[in-house]
């Protein structure tokens, strides 16, 4: 996994293009899909047909656009990231999403997943707390034409008045999977993401709540990824 520092690299994997035009923008979308995503075996022709159609540019911030079809993990600000395409497309396909389904973004950023899974046809709900990401993300998926609805709040709380959810997906890492889960879930839901441990393999996910307590976890493929900060453990106390 590779990570962008907090401001744009001088050198970075291709595509890197200084042209910014709407052209040359299309022409590293289509090989953005072309050589980082079909060849991890992302098969789902509704997520390869969204991916060449979204505009990520715009889910970046400005001082970001150039960079946005490149290989990397992009920063956004305030410990969080534009995950690599890569990757969003290997969980999303993961997690198998039919059209109808109800869908909960947690920590949706600039709503670049929560555009795609909506273009799958699930009805979303885009959960943000960091006021300007939201801004941008309600702008992007405006511009993109895509139905997301979007809920400023904690992201630690879920989405209790949107719920229950048949999915709900993490753009991001989580070390455990948060309390409110269990609740705002349909019967036969599933959460989704990647989990990374205290120590281990960080891993993509999709869990099922179990009758009683806790959760049957299946493990996908390893991933890296920044936790989102609003699940992230607070620090053991040492002597």
């Amino acid at each position: 996994m590779t990570y962008a520092a907090d401001q744009a690299p001088t050198s970075v994997m291709a595509p890197y293009f200084p042209d910014t035009s709407a052209s040359a923008f299309d022409d590293a979308r289509q090989r953005m899909v072309d050589d980082q995503v079909r060849p991890l075996e992302v098969n789902d022709p509704r997520i390869v047909t969204a991916m060449r159609a979204l505009p990520r540019e715009y889910a970046v911030p400005e001082n970001e656009q150039e960079f946005a079809y490149s290989d990397l993990t992009l920063p956004l600000g305030n410990g969080r990231y534009l995950l690599q395409s890569m990757v969003t497309a290997r969980l999303v396909q993961m997690a198998a999403i039919q059209a109808g389904q109800r869908v909960l973004v947690v920590g949706a950023a600039t709503g670049y997943t929560a555009a795609l899974i909506a273009m799958l046809g699930a009805e979303v709900t885009a959960l943000e707390e960091d006021a300007s990401l939201l801004a941008i993300g309600t702008a992007f998926t405006m511009r993109a034409s895509v139905d997301v609805s979007w809920k400023r709040a904690s992201l630690a709380g879920g989405a209790p008045e949107s719920s229950p959810f048949d999915l709900i997906f993490f753009d991001g890492a989580i070390e455990e999977i948060p309390r409110f889960c269990s609740t705002q879930l349909t019967e036969n839901g599933r959460v989704a993401g990647i989990l990374r441990p205290d120590d281990g393999t960080s891993s993509a996910f999709l869990a099922e709540a179990e009758k009683g307590e806790g959760w049957s976890i299946r493990r996908f493929f390893d991933s890296e990824a920044p936790v989102l900060p609003a699940f992230t453990r607070p620090a053991a106390f040492a002597f």
